[in-house]
């Protein structure tokens, strides 16, 4: 298990729990933390006991209220790109994860903090929640992939909209817009989390890797690349065990016992 300064890390199970814990900074996205979440999630690819990663923050206030304003304030040009680098690096990590990542968001989300729910697969949100991509207020743009994500998840235009003004919103109107997916009483964010990465660790792991690479890479493309490749993993999956013990416990009506091969 490796050590971490602004992480804490609880496995439940077959689910992670990773907390973004900089409380007094409100949990923002310094190099140290983007470079301890890289190695979080670098530790857990290819472990086979976790279906599923839930990521929050620490405290009752944020998410991750950005990225941390004391580093973006000395960059230049060349700091700049590196920056920008190392986020998008992680995001695409997160993207690319073989398991499902569900971004419990129990404060603000804002900038980098937006950026990193955008990244994960399914976002949940408490009522207390907030987002909002505020680059624009600071003279510059999101750089961890708040461009790209935000307008393929809520359209064009309502990216345009909350990019260009850098208007922050509440958890009701991300819900509105299919920002996030569901939105829960504060108190009750957590167990609905646990509950839903709880149901999606007992599916077939193999089925559920595949159906978020499908999704994810045939976003990329056009439809009919996303067909050949939904094609090619339906092929895979059933050359599986796990499509055979699937099959047969439905059949037996009962839970089905799957293995991951």
């Amino acid at each position: 298990m490796n050590s971490y300064n602004n992480l804490v890390v609880e496995v439940k199970d077959e689910v992670v729990v990773v907390q973004i814990n900089r409380e007094r900074a409100l949990n923002a996205l310094n190099k140290e933390t983007i470079e301890e979440l890289q190695k979080f999630f670098s530790y857990y690819w290819s472990d086979e006991k976790i279906k599923c990663v839930i990521v929050t923050g620490g405290g009752a206030k944020a998410f991750v209220a950005g990225a941390d304003i004391t580093e973006l304030a000395d960059l230049d040009v060349r700091g700049g790109n590196e920056t920008s680098a190392r986020g998008l690096y992680l995001m695409k990590t997160i993207q690319n994860f073989p398991k499902p990542v569900i971004a419990a968001v129990n404060g603000f989300a804002l900038g980098g903090g937006c950026e990193l729910a955008l990244a994960c697969d399914i976002r949940l949100a408490s009522e207390k929640a907030k987002f909002g991509q505020p680059e624009v207020n600071l003279g510059i743009i999101p750089g961890y992939g708040g461009t790209q994500r935000l307008p393929r998840i809520v359209g064009r235009g309502k990216a345009m909209q909350l990019i260009l003004t850098g208007d922050i919103i509440d958890s009701a109107e991300a819900y509105r817009i299919g920002l996030v997916d569901e939105v829960y009483p504060h108190d009750e964010l957590m167990d609905n989390a646990l509950k839903m990465a709880n149901k999606i660790a007992s599916k077939g792991p193999i089925a559920i890797e595949l159906a978020k690479e499908s999704i994810n890479r045939g976003l990329d493309g056009t439809l009919t690349a996303g067909c050949d490749l939904e094609k090619a993993n339906f092929a895979q999956t059933c050359g599986t065990g796990d499509k055979n013990e699937g099959m047969e416990a439905f059949l037996e009506k009962r839970p089905a016992k799957f293995t991951g091969h």
